[in-house]
């Protein structure tokens, strides 16, 4: 792993704890830990990077203070419903960089802002696809494979708009 990926997988973790997505202790360990290997460099990592089972609890409040001193401190917007836009967005982002499965980013977005937001048109291709990969029916008449094809191409399609003001 280089140095920018372990930054981009610090950055991603922030966003992930930011719009309120579970993330464990063990990971925020291991990406310090990672991190600490590619050579990246914060007075707080080897801190983080060096915490035991038992010390545990002390990593969010360590992961904050790296990522303050690296610069990749994310604070979703204070608006509700511009904070659901920014987690679409940023779903659709780890969709189509490779980071995020597409099935399991379809669906993120689907049950975690579509809904929120009343099921807005430029969301729908990429829920349909959610529906589509959740459906389990032997009829379904597209392969999986194709589902996701279709779910990282919504997600393609949803980057190309301008989210709303």
């Amino acid at each position: 792993m280089t140095g920018d990926e372990a930054k981009a997988r610090l950055g991603r973790l922030a966003r992930a704890r930011a719009f309120g997505c579970q993330v464990g202790s063990d990971q925020l360990i291991q990406a310090g830990l990672d991190a600490l290997l590619a050579e990246v460099w914060s007075p707080s990592l080897p801190f983080l990077a060096g915490l035991a089972r038992r010390e545990e609890p002390e990593a969010p409040e360590l992961f904050d203070h790296v990522l303050d001193e690296l610069g990749l401190s994310f604070e979703p917007p204070g608006d509700p419903t511009a904070a659901r836009w920014a987690h679409a967005y940023w779903l659709a982002e780890e969709i189509t960089n490779g980071s995020l499965d597409p099935a399991t980013g379809a669906d993120l977005i689907w049950t975690e802002v579509a809904a929120a937001l009343d099921y807005p048109d430029v969301l729908q291709p990429i829920v349909d696809c959610a529906i589509s990969l959740a459906d389990q029916d032997d009829s379904r008449t597209a392969s999986f494979e194709a589902l996701r094809l279709d779910a990282l191409q919504a997600a393609r399609d949803l980057l190309g708009h301008s989210p709303p003001p």
